[in-house]
């Protein structure tokens, strides 16, 4: 799945290129929209009686070229795996085809408490799709 997104000057830094920080945020806004479109309403989850969310457990991140104000970018979110409680997504934020930035993201479901939760059966099947 595809996610496009423009630099705005707030999100570089005194060099003009992007802040780093903001990567992740790119990616942050991808797997949310990658949840909506898959059909996970992330309000429900939390609002309802279960009281569950998603949070990112673990991110290994690749730096390998800066963007730059007014930049068009995309987000590539791919799904990997899933086990128990998690999932396994790999992001690529990309100016046309030159990969700028990789993330390999594991996501974990928690309860209320804060322990993680195994996925539902009809949800691990939306997500895999």
């Amino acid at each position: 799945m595809t996610y496009a997104l423009r630099v705005f000057y707030e999100d570089t830094d005194f060099s003009g290129y992007v802040y780093h920080a903001n990567y992740l945020k790119y990616c942050e806004r991808a797997r949310s929209d990658y949840l909506r479109v898959k059909g996970v309403d992330q309000t429900a989850l939390f609002d309802g009686e279960d009281r569950t969310a998603f949070v990112v457990r673990r991110m290994d991140c690749n730096f390998l070229s800066p963007a730059r104000f007014n930049d068009e970018l995309t987000v590539e979110t791919d799904f990997r795996e899933m086990g128990g409680a998690r999932f396994e997504l790999f992001q690529t934020v990309k100016r046309g085809e030159q990969s700028l930035f990789t993330a390999a993201v594991t996501v974990v479901l928690i309860d209320g408490r804060g322990r993680p939760k195994r996925i539902p059966g009809d949800m691990a099947r939306v997500l895999r799709g």
